[in-house]
């Protein structure tokens, strides 16, 4: 669950790829989150996931999908990260008809700056990979909340109600 943080981490102000599919057609915007929330009056959940089409990150997007309305009155925008290709977003966006905006992480530098990319242990192995994370930033760009090694069934629905009123 989101827990309300002692991290001070700011949006950051360099350039990300957001792939996003409006009317039928893929935009790919190269825009800061930074300058994304200061261009709304809402806040911003930024969530990082290790890989499209597996069956966590699966769950976990079509979940922000189904609930993007109730984040939605809420005063929030979703923005999904992961280290996959624009034409792997794209699609993942189609096959699911995701509705949320998807970042393009293809050099970290996004998943570097949040320090979500740690050592895993896999069936004995030491490597590197993306640890499912979440972090919440109200519409002044504040981080309110923030989870790292959180479990991606039913998160949607947890953070709705830390977020409720």
């Amino acid at each position: 669950m989101a827990k309300p943080t002692t991290e001070t981490i700011n949006l950051p102000d360099f350039p990300v790829t957001i792939v996003r599919k409006l009317a039928g057609n893929f935009i790919h915007a190269e825009i800061s989150l930074k300058e994304m929330v200061a261009n709304t009056d809402k806040g911003l959940i930024l969530y990082f996931y290790p890989k499209d089409n597996t069956p966590g990150c699966t769950t976990q997007a079509t979940e922000f999908t189904a609930h993007i309305h109730d984040f939605d009155d809420l005063g929030y925008d979703i923005v999904g990260v992961s280290r996959d290709s624009v034409e792997s977003h794209e699609k993942f966006i189609d096959k699911y008809d995701l509705q949320i905006p998807l970042v393009s992480d293809t050099d970290e530098k996004l998943c570097q700056y949040f320090e979500v990319i740690k050592e895993k242990n896999m069936y004995g192995n030491i490597t590197l990979g993306l640890v499912r994370s979440a972090f919440v930033f109200d519409k002044k760009g504040k981080l309110t909340h923030a989870q790292r090694n959180l479990r991606a069934k039913d998160y949607t629905s947890r953070l709705l109600s830390i977020l409720a009123p």
